[in-house]
């Protein structure tokens, strides 16, 4: 039944991320085929941002080693973004040679993380990433800039919100179209969302410009996504049967289903433009594919219904 609450969006865009933060985590490497019919079968359930891949050297990211092989068989997809994560000015050339027009860079909150992540310091990160997102964006690409660790981090412990906010700003700053907040590891809660939005506020970063990613490592996800479209957030970040984790974060667990953000944005009379049911068996599909049942709760109690 749809019952409508105060205060929050008409309309909420779905960065779905399982065709490649999903995937990115398998222990072994999905075959391309499989990848570009989840990716049709993700648009045809009405997606219409689909993170494509990564175009990362194959040595960090073995699973997404097929970025070249994959990106032109969804070339058939006219309406839907492809976003595709390039980490340095290599792989943006192996994007723009591909035709991408929707390029993401990555970037951490935390010294550790871009450290074991990057490899760099966070400052250094950041004047790597100055040149690709310049570039990009003088090709007429729109670009996207995660921040990871932005609530809590599994070595440096709990993250000040004031250390996000300096990060975040910077990215914003190097000419970035939108910030995607990542709660890698699942530790943020419905008040530490709302505190960081807040002070990116005051700071002149409004919601319009922001997007959340949240991991459900402790229940919490669907509660600080809402916390997020209270404050105005209308672009959240999901993946289709709750794959995902992150493969320098051990400790973090799968994204945030898909399926349980729209189950609960259509109770709230939201529109997504998704049809759930067909979303649904795409999840179920994928989890044949990989051998195993998905972590969603709405994928399960559906697809049990069936």
């Amino acid at each position: 039944m749809t019952v409508p609450a105060p205060a929050l969006p008409a309309r909420v865009r779905i960065h779905e991320v399982g065709a490649r933060d999903g995937l990115q985590n398998e222990k072994s490497a999905v075959p391309t085929h499989v990848k570009a019919e989840f990716v049709h079968r993700l648009a045809a359930a009405g997606l219409t941002t689909v993170e494509a891949t990564s175009f990362v050297h194959p040595k960090w990211v073995p699973q997404l080693a097929d970025a070249e092989e994959l990106f032109p068989q969804l070339s058939d997809l006219p309406g839907v973004h492809l976003p595709v994560l390039v980490p340095n000015e290599r792989g943006l050339d192996r994007a723009l040679a591909l035709g991408a027009t929707r390029i993401a860079v990555f970037g951490s909150a935390t010294e550790t993380f871009a450290s074991r992540n990057l490899n760099r310091t966070v400052a250094e990160s950041l004047a790597m990433f100055e040149p690709v997102v310049a570039r990009a964006k003088e090709g007429g690409a729109h670009v996207r800039g995660y921040l990871s660790m932005c609530f809590g981090d599994p070595w440096e412990g709990p993250v000040p919100v004031h250390q996000v906010v300096r990060v975040a700003k910077a990215l914003l700053d190097l000419g970035c179209d939108e910030l995607s907040l990542g709660d890698t590891i699942g530790v943020a809660t419905p008040g530490h969302v709302l505190a960081l939005l807040g002070e990116l506020g005051e700071e002149g970063v409004g919601a319009d410009l922001i997007g959340v990613h949240f991991h459900d490592t402790y229940g919490q996800a669907l509660s600080n996504a809402l916390a997020a479209l209270q404050h105005g957030v209308t672009t959240v970040d999901a993946s289709a049967g709750g794959l995902g984790g992150c493969p320098y974060a051990k400790s973090a667990t799968g994204n945030l289903a898909t399926e349980d953000l729209v189950w609960m944005l259509d109770g709230l009379g939201i529109e997504t433009g998704v049809d759930l049911a067909a979303l649904t068996a795409t999840s179920v599909w994928m989890a044949e594919q990989l051998g195993r049942p998905s972590p969603s709760r709405t994928v399960r109690a559906l697809s049990h219904k069936e």
